[in-house]
């Protein structure tokens, strides 16, 4: 919004000190002419000046004081005009000085203004309200570094996901329309798998973005009933693959989207059970209520993991395994553990991936604990 220019702070401030040192003159000046008018005396002052400085004075004598008023006025103007240059200069050197990282942080919003988040402040010396700011505002630029670099990596990684199935199709196409005797049966279902490939991937990206803008309705929920829903759900996805799945578990009272918790609970437990062994593995689902969160553990039997590849598991379109085309939005293309860090981050928890000892992998997600509601 544009505004009218004013005067800058410096300028501000330097008046505003000269102007104090101004004031207090003046008021020197008005308590001697005070001291001067008739019925005032300075008997009491007079005691304590020497004689010979009375008589350098003009022979000043109690009842006289109106010349001594007269003989300190133009030492008095002097002292005055000294305090407001003084003023001026004092003032405008002290508020350079004491603005100086302001103006630091100044440039160093103009520089993050045009662009680049890499710059930093890194104001030296003691703490203080302008080193208290200049931090917050490292801060906060690394962390919109940081945002804007993920979302970038997001954005090349969901347009290269996204053109993988589109270019699959149009080769298909192609194919079809340079051989018009092909049996179009297996063309249908070809396009079929991939046109399902593609909704599967543009719901979970629509979710992800649901998610990270907290924009859904929080009710009071039993986190402990999600994990068992989804459970019940994958259940004959892991008998088909000769798994085993164990619960158990407390009440998990929470606050949130019953829909985005039952996601993330069916994605944990869908990623546990595709990314597993060939037969006889396990998944463990477990919930605990503590005084101050309610805790989701996901932990199932697979391959040894590197903590290093643990720790992108949940960067979008990252995976631990080969490529696996199942019929839950958000599997298989590389966003199950991305949706739930985002789910999670939108309900004030904390996701925790841990590889396990034995092989596999162990996933805990913290939330906020809430009183069950009254029947």
């Amino acid at each position: 919004m544009d505004r009218a220019s004013g005067l800058s702070v410096r300028l501000k401030l330097t008046l505003s000190y000269a102007g104090f040192l101004m004031l207090a003159g003046f008021l020197m000046l008005a308590a001697a002419w005070l001291a001067g008018q008739p019925g005032q005396s300075f008997d009491f002052l007079l005691r304590y000046v020497p004689d010979d400085v009375i008589s350098a004075l003009g022979g000043v004598v109690p009842g006289n004081q109106s010349f001594l008023l007269r003989a300190l006025a133009p030492a008095a103007a002097m002292v005055l005009v000294f305090l407001l240059a003084f003023g001026l200069l004092g003032g405008w050197l002290l508020a350079g000085r004491m603005l100086g990282p302001l103006t630091r942080i100044t440039d160093a919003t103009r520089v993050a203004a045009n662009g680049s988040l890499s710059h930093r402040i890194e104001l030296e010396g003691r703490q203080d309200e302008f080193r208290e700011l200049a931090d917050a505002f490292d801060t906060m630029l690394a962390r919109l570094e940081a945002h804007v670099a993920e979302q970038q990596r997001f954005a090349a990684n969901a347009s290269h996901e996204l053109r993988t199935p589109l270019a699959i199709t149009q080769t298909l196409l192609d194919v079809a329309r340079n051989d018009p005797k092909r049996d179009t049966d297996e063309l249908v279902d070809r396009l079929h798998a991939v046109n399902a490939r593609a909704i599967d991937l543009t719901e979970a990206l629509l979710l992800l973005s649901r998610a990270d803008r907290q924009s859904f309705a929080r009710e009071h929920l039993d986190l402990s009933l999600m994990a068992e829903e989804a459970t019940e759900t994958l259940l004959p996805l892991a008998e088909e693959r000769g798994l085993t799945i164990e619960t158990s578990g407390d009440t998990s009272p929470t606050i949130g989207s019953h829909a985005l918790l039952l996601q993330l609970s069916t994605n944990l437990v869908h990623n546990a059970v595709v990314h597993n062994l060939p037969e006889h593995g396990t998944v463990w689902v477990t919930t605990s209520a503590h005084p101050e969160t309610v805790a989701l553990t996901v932990e199932n039997t697979g391959d040894l993991l590197t903590p290093q590849l643990v720790a992108t598991l949940a960067e979008p379109f990252q995976r631990g395994t080969a490529r696996i085309r199942t019929d839950h939005a958000g599997a298989g293309v590389g966003l199950g553990l991305a949706i739930v860090k985002s789910i999670t981050e939108a309900h004030d928890g904390t996701l925790t991936l841990t590889p396990r000892a034995a092989g596999g992998l162990s996933v805990t997600v913290q939330l906020p604990a809430a009183a069950l509601p009254g029947p």
